[in-house]
């Protein structure tokens, strides 16, 4: 089950999910478009949040490639949680779980 299809659930947690990724924010567009993506995508075109989060890796030579993570962030402050997914698909139980633990 995808973000998209738990934004009730999701919401009813208090969790206002946002998408961060190294693409442009016209390629956002059109994968919004096509996906029928719902969530708010951000560009980190430069890698600042890549960096700052600690998510950076250089596979074959190619720097500042974020890793699939996910972070629950408090107030705008505040990491609550965090989990570095890999390919792995984030697990939305826990992320409401983690999210009502911490209200």
């Amino acid at each position: 089950m995808l973000l998209r299809d738990r934004s009730q659930d999701l919401a009813e947690a208090g969790v206002r999910p946002l998408a961060v990724s190294r693409d442009s924010p016209w390629s956002h567009r059109a994968w919004a478009e096509v996906l029928g993506v719902d969530v708010p995508l951000l560009s980190d075109w430069n890698a600042d949040a890549t960096r700052a989060f600690g998510v950076a890796f250089e596979p074959l030579g190619m720097a500042d490639v974020p890793i699939r993570s996910m972070f629950l962030i408090r107030d705008g402050r505040a990491i609550v949680a965090a989990w570095m997914l890999g390919r792995e698909l984030p697990d939305i139980d826990a992320v409401i779980e983690a999210a009502r633990a911490a209200s």
